[in-house]
C-alpha cells in the first residue's frame, strides 16, 4: 500500500510539471501559427500571458492525469498477476 501511495505521488508530481510545460508549448505554437498578431510590438505579451495562464490552469489537471495513471497501472498489474501468486 505504501509503494502504491509513493507512486501516487510521483506519478502525480510528473504529470504536474509536464503537463503545463506542454500545455505552454501547444498554446504558443498554435498561437503564433495562426494569430499573426502574436510577436509583433503591438502585441504587448498578450499571446505569451495566455499561454502562460493556460499553464498554471493546468497544473492540477496534471495532477489528476498522474495519481489515475498510477492508479491504471497498479490495477493492471494486480489483475494481471495468476490467483496463487502475490
Amino acid at each position: 500500500m505504501l509503494g502504491l501511495i509513493g507512486r501516487m505521488v510521483g506519478f502525480g508530481l510528473l504529470g504536474m510539471i509536464v503537463t503545463p510545460i506542454l500545455v505552454v508549448i501547444i498554446v504558443l505554437t498554435l498561437a503564433y501559427q495562426f494569430d499573426p498578431r502574436c510577436g509583433t510590438p503591438g502585441d504587448s505579451g498578450g499571446c505569451e500571458m495566455s499561454a502562460a495562464s493556460l499553464g498554471f490552469v493546468s497544473a492540477l489537471p496534471g495532477l489528476a492525469i498522474g495519481v489515475a495513471f498510477a492508479l491504471y497501472r497498479h490495477f493492471r498489474k494486480k489483475r494481471a498477476t495468476p490467483v496463487g501468486k502475490p
